[in-house]
């Protein structure tokens, strides 16, 4: 068959979607990668993904904007590509890709309804329902979700708590068949453990600089840590973001100016930085299955994190980390400050953490799962 994987960002497909792609090669199937149109930085992920054995495709995307014309752009090129590849499968994630992709496809007639599936990996910006406007963009993206939704066969969630809060508001219609995933899963070979550094601790932060992550929590951890244990040191690693919901750059730039943190910029390959790592933080406020997290278990590191959905599916409470209330800079500082107090508590939570991302969240896992449910693995060798 020919799979169509649409997403919104060539560094995500590259980094989540890899081992499905390898294992849908191994069946058989042809695979086209549906992003938007590259940037300059996509080009190594555009590249990886080739080498994968995967077709890439463009479409016109404005990933943040919240600008109608646009998204007509973004839905009349999806249009465009479904007809013109004429895909036997279409697998969507993300927003912009499940909402168009869906109405796309319908559109362009292909494929049928039974073979469309997507999956929603967090609620994202607009779900955070703490503004007028977010208020506004929750009932328009309640409402673009239930029409599309409608027409798939396949909603993956990563969380119960998300597939719970899309039913209580009548987004999921009851045609739908809905399933729990493990995320994106880890590519255990990859992510191999590491063993914890010596010298001074090292706190690391993998994300997308997003007020929804927690960033402005975080950073105001740092700065109490940092008159309590001043040898502690906090790195963040992660793209500059624009549009709504974004920490400016500047203002993260300014924090290392502070002397409270530094930040790494991006990076295609995280496991150098995870390897100098002694505890992964991450104080969102809301995730699907947060995939920092399970790398950071991969490779051995204790972590903390927020106590909300996603996170809490990940992170077991004193045995391969420690979770703290959300939105909350004081307890966040004082967990940061515990964890390391006991080294060899540390080491317990850092094998507890490899050993539960080995039997839960194995990548090639995650992909024969969702491959069964999309009728696709009956070729595998």
């Amino acid at each position: 068959m020919k799979i169509a994987i649409l997403g919104n960002q060539a560094r995500a497909m590259g980094n989540f979607w890899t081992p499905l792609i390898r294992l849908l090669k191994a069946s058989g199937h042809e695979t086209l990668c549906c992003l938007p149109h590259p940037a300059p930085d996509d080009a190594p992920w555009e590249e990886a993904l080739t080498a994968l054995g995967a077709r890439l495709i463009h479409y016109p995307l404005d990933r943040k904007g919240l600008n109608p014309a646009r998204d007509l752009q973004t839905l009349l090129g999806l249009r465009a590509v479904l007809r013109a590849a004429r895909p036997d499968v279409l697998f969507a994630f993300t927003i912009k890709p499940v909402i168009y992709g869906a109405f796309a496809a319908h559109l362009a007639g292909i494929p049928a309804k039974s073979r469309r599936h997507v999956m929603i990996p967090g609620l994202g910006y607009m779900f955070e329902a703490d503004t007028p406007l977010k208020r506004l963009l929750r009932q328009i993206a309640r409402i673009l979700y239930r029409l599309a939704l409608a027409r798939v066969r396949t909603v993956f969630f990563q969380n119960p708590e998300d597939q719970t809060l899309f039913a209580d508001l009548g987004i999921t219609p009851p045609s739908v068949s809905v399933r729990l995933c493990r995320g994106t899963g880890v590519d255990l070979a990859r992510f191999a453990p590491r063993p914890l550094p010596a010298g001074d601790p090292v706190f690391l932060y993998v994300g997308r600089l997003l007020e929804a992550k927690g960033l402005r929590e975080l950073a105001a951890a740092a700065r109490l840590l940092k008159r309590r244990l001043p040898a502690a040191r906090l790195r963040l690693l992660g793209p500059e973001e624009r549009g709504p919901g974004a920490v400016p750059l500047a203002e993260v730039l300014a924090w290392q100016q502070e002397g409270i943190l530094e930040y790494l910029g991006s990076a295609r390959d995280v496991r150098p930085h995870l390897a100098e790592a002694s505890v992964v933080v991450l104080p969102s406020w809301r995730e699907g299955l947060p995939t920092a997290l399970l790398e950071a278990m991969a490779v051995g590191r204790p972590l903390i994190a927020a106590n909300v959905p996603g996170c809490r599916e990940v992170v077991l409470d004193g045995r391969n980390g420690l979770l703290v209330p959300p939105r909350n800079p004081e307890a966040l500082a004082e967990a940061m400050q515990t964890i390391l107090q006991d080294p060899a508590r540390l080491q317990e939570m850092a094998a507890a953490g490899r050993n539960l991302v080995r039997t839960a969240f194995n990548a090639e896992t995650v992909a024969l799962d969702l491959m069964r449910h999309m009728d696709l693995e009956r070729n595998l060798p």
